[in-house]
């Protein structure tokens, strides 16, 4: 038979692993794999990675391992060709939803070629998308197709801002109603994270309830980052309105403005008020923060690795205290993931006070920590590139490396992921 690549299945959700069999290429030939990827925001993706066919010219991803290539040394990875992909050319365009279609290429040293693809998807089939303007309230709400009621999910992003309709689809199609919910730098908001007040969430919140009447009540926030920070501070202030959450790379105390304040404004500004009064966070009147790798790369040239910064503010015992996020509060069970290399700031280490914090507190819910060997800040879903570890933050326009490796943090987004998915079915279960 003539070379053939096969895929299934070959349209699905992003989530759903694929598999991929080379077949009909010469016995023990050397078959080199190229996936290509062309991004709805403009940037292009590409891997190659080269395999031994076995004595019948066939080579199944799910149990052959590359000889070279950009995910040799990994060992056997069914989805190594896409979370190998290497960035080529920069994004040009807001991100966006659209389906992702991977070109695939296979050719053996003898010539025998053969062209496939597939198609990831963040949408599933009778998924509704609606934006939201109304109420005060900023963001894209995502419906199942089944009938409801439905619990939710609201999805909030990380100092970057906007509004994260990837992950919001995704929950959706796994049976949330989801709100990917806007608070800064996201059309009719102000671009800057500076003085947000709570009340913008609480407000959204109640909307939701309002809008959606979820599945026995059950409303779980989720947040990235900042977002994760922002999502135990919104459950820890109201835990009526909060019934379970979800923090990706955390934060245990509450920070300044940071890299997304308004322009010319300090990173120790205010981020959050609460009743108009600013919350105190850990870089206020803290003696020992040495904001040096904050401001600095540790070569000329070379990304900025800030966690170093956010590890010394956690010297001073009394700042801490002060801006410590009173998690004891929660009225739910609680999910917390994190990346040991985590570059932007040390989230395992938040995570482990946490949990530590709360059982010593003997907390009613449950508590887990995720904690990922390897992985950085930017842990997501699965099969998605993972291999651009430095990126030029969205509000500061400064060149920050996320920390972690390429594999570490494919195994955290697929390991991660499905986890999210069983703690939030047992928490609504037991709503």
């Amino acid at each position: 038979m003539s070379a053939r690549i096969e895929v299934t299945p070959r349209v699905a959700l992003i989530d759903v692993a694929r598999r991929i069999v080379l077949a009909g290429f010469g016995p023990h030939a050397q078959v080199e794999l190229t996936a290509r990827l062309a991004m709805p925001d403009g940037s292009e993706w590409v891997s190659t990675n080269r395999f031994t066919a076995d004595v019948n010219g066939r080579v199944d991803l799910s149990e052959a391992a590359p000889v070279s290539g950009d995910y040799a040394g990994s060992g056997v990875q069914a989805m190594g060709i896409v979370w190998s992909m290497q960035c080529v050319s920069q994004p040009t365009r807001p991100e966006s939803i659209e389906p992702l279609t991977i070109q695939l290429e296979a050719r053996d040293t003898a010539g025998a070629s053969a062209t496939a693809d597939f198609v990831q998807q963040y949408l599933a089939e009778g998924v509704t998308r609606r934006e939201i303007r109304e109420a005060g309230v900023v963001g894209t709400l995502f419906t199942p197709a089944t009938p409801g009621p439905h619990p939710a999910v609201v999805v909030l992003n990380g100092s970057g801002g906007g509004i994260n309709e990837p992950r919001a689809a995704l929950y959706a199609a796994h049976g949330y109603a989801a709100l990917a919910l806007g608070y800064f730098n996201a059309p009719g908001l102000p671009s800057a994270i500076s003085r947000t007040p709570l009340e913008y969430f609480a407000a959204a919140l109640d909307w939701l309830r309002a809008s959606v009447q979820p599945e026995n009540g059950f409303v779980a926030v989720a947040g990235q980052s900042r977002g994760g920070e922002l999502a135990l501070l919104l459950a820890a202030t109201w835990p009526e309105r909060v019934s379970a959450v979800i923090g990706y790379v955390p934060s245990a105390v509450l920070h300044g403005t940071l890299r997304a304040g308004a322009s010319g404004e300090p990173p120790d500004a205010v981020a959050w008020t609460l009743d108009g009064r600013p919350l105190a966070h850990v870089w206020e009147d803290n003696a020992q923060a040495d904001w040096s790798a904050f401001r600095h790369p540790p070569t000329p040239g070379a990304p900025v690795r800030q966690a170093p910064a956010f590890e010394s503010a956690l010297r001073d015992a009394a700042a801490v205290a002060r801006a410590r996020i009173p998690v004891e509060r929660i009225a739910g069970p609680i999910l917390l993931i994190s990346g040991t290399d985590d570059g932007f700031w040390p989230s395992s280490r938040y995570a482990d006070t946490i949990t530590a914090d709360l059982r010593a507190r003997g907390f009613a819910h449950p508590v887990e920590h995720l904690r990922y060997e390897g992985a950085g800040h930017s842990i997501l879903f699965p099969h998605t590139p993972t291999t651009q570890i430095a990126r030029v933050h969205p509000v500061a326009g400064v060149p920050i490396t996320a920390g972690g490796t390429p594999a570490a943090n494919a195994r955290a987004n697929e390991a991660s992921w499905s986890s999210v998915l069983q703690f939030l079915d047992a928490a609504r279960r037991t709503r």
